[in-house]
């Protein structure tokens, strides 16, 4: 166990499929959909490309609702924690349990 509790992710991203709804069994809605993120970073004082695919889940009325209604394309920034997801082979890959959907305006 780590000393501290941080664990906050914050990224920005496009939308690159139609999400999916599904129910806990206490009838919770939770709401699945693909970030992608493409950014220019500074490394070490050298310019790089980042990019990445992130899985978002959006849990409970108010978060699911908003995942619901993004189409593919839509632009937009996630906050929220990260965990480990549960696959049957032992990967580690990281989902993004969403806190803050927001949308991303795009300037004319």
């Amino acid at each position: 166990m780590v000393p501290s509790d941080d664990n906050c992710l914050i990224i920005a991203g496009c939308v690159t499929r139609p999400s999916e709804t599904r129910y806990s069994p206490a009838g919770l809605p939770i709401v699945r959909f693909v970030l992608e993120h493409h950014s220019r970073q500074i490394e070490a004082g050298i310019p790089r490309q980042a990019r990445c695919r992130i899985v978002v889940l959006a849990c409970g009325k108010r978060l699911a609702e908003a995942a619901g209604q993004l189409a593919p394309g839509s632009l937009i920034k996630v906050r929220g924690f990260i965990s480990r997801a549960n696959h049957r082979r032992g990967e580690a890959r990281l989902i993004l349990h969403a806190q803050c959907i927001e949308p991303l305006d795009i300037p004319e």
